[in-house]
């Protein structure tokens, strides 16, 4: 078993990495952990993630301009049924499309697009602002997925986002957070998995997650 990070020129690997690494010895788990941009990789590992920061149509580029990278993450996540996990533009990238700057084809494996955050303002009329970025508060509308083991009821996790993923199915939404309205804040399906937030940054209730994804065998 092993877990390789996509290298794609998007993403902030390094802590990525060792919250990995840390999740993995913590829970006793002998797993290799490697970032990597060689779709060989990708072939060979038992749990791939697929990290995000930056524009919608940039990262989608960055996937693209690496030859067989997209064939190698859907050979994994798609054709083998492996565990995928997609952080931030990672998850966007799952969707149909992305609309920042235009339209933009993502990879199309969850129906649903990108559109930008609108929160609606304070109660005392004073807008929110975007980029969403801070701690917030995870509610569970379908409890029960193992990836949500023993995070508790309500976790606080961090988010830096201006994009949010609007689901053509409700029931795909795992966890979801309030910032001037209902914005989805983890995706799931099969073996396909997603966070807007990021695991990496959100101490306990991150290393949990990630404890849990080394874990899961959909």
């Amino acid at each position: 078993m092993s877990v390789v990070i996509v290298d794609y020129g998007s993403g902030n690997l390094r802590s990525a990495a060792k919250a990995f690494e840390r999740a993995a010895s913590e829970s006793s788990l002998n797993m290799p952990i490697k970032v990597t941009a060689a779709p060989k990789d990708i072939a060979q590992a038992s749990h791939v993630v697929l990290p995000g920061v930056g524009a919608y149509a940039d990262c989608r580029a960055g996937l693209g301009a690496i030859p067989g990278m997209i064939e190698a993450l859907a050979e994994h996540a798609i054709q083998k049924a492996r565990p995928f996990l997609g952080i931030c533009v990672g998850m966007q990238l799952m969707a149909e499309a992305g609309f920042e700057h235009g339209r933009t084809d993502g990879l199309g494996w969850i129906k649903g697009e990108v559109r930008a955050l609108k929160p609606a303002p304070n109660p005392d009329g004073r807008p929110l602002k975007v980029p969403h970025m801070g701690w917030n508060r995870l509610g569970f509308p379908h409890p029960g997925h193992p990836l949500l083991d023993a995070m508790g009821s309500e976790p606080y996790v961090y988010f830096v986002h201006g994009y949010h993923m609007q689901l053509r199915n409700p029931d795909e939404t795992l966890a979801e957070t309030d910032y001037g309205g209902s914005i989805t804040a983890m995706i799931g399906r099969d073996n396909l998995a997603g966070t807007q937030f990021h695991p990496e940054k959100s101490q306990t209730a991150g290393l949990r997650l990630i404890a849990n994804f080394l874990a899961w065998r959909p």
